[in-house]
């Protein structure tokens, strides 16, 4: 593996802490902006493993899709797909604009920043089995 692609993916998985960092800061006081975060997370972390496999990462907030792409290109992911993860694209767009039906609630945000946690263990051992760590 060539050292920028290394450097790219301890990147991404930098920027999943930092979203993981703010999603647990907002927890009680923002909702949306929790939520948000903890999607953010997961997004980062399942690119950072998709680019470690080779992979050009989409433009796509659905976590749902990035599972796939990660399990298409050789990773077991049943894991993660028994999680319901698939609840965490919600708040990718839709909770950052007012129109949105109703502010996520506490325990919303509480669920979404567990799944998130999830995610980002998941994939920092999957690095690690890659011999890549960030």
């Amino acid at each position: 593996m060539k050292e920028s692609q290394y450097k790219t993916i301890c990147r991404w998985l930098e920027k999943a802490k930092e979203d993981l960092t703010v999603a647990e800061d907002e927890l009680d006081k923002i909702t949306w902006a929790s939520t948000f975060h903890s999607q953010q997370t997961a997004e980062k972390a399942l690119k950072a493993l998709l680019i470690a496999l080779g992979k050009r990462p989409p433009k796509t907030h659905r976590i749902e899709l990035l599972i796939e792409l990660v399990r298409i290109s050789g990773v077991e992911t049943r894991e993660l797909q028994e999680q319901g993860l698939e609840k965490l694209s919600n708040y990718a767009v839709e909770a950052r604009y007012p129109d949105f039906e109703e502010e996520p609630s506490e325990e919303e945000a509480e669920e979404a920043l567990r799944l998130a946690r999830k995610v980002l263990e998941w994939v920092t051992e999957r690095l690690k089995e890659m011999g890549i760590k960030c």
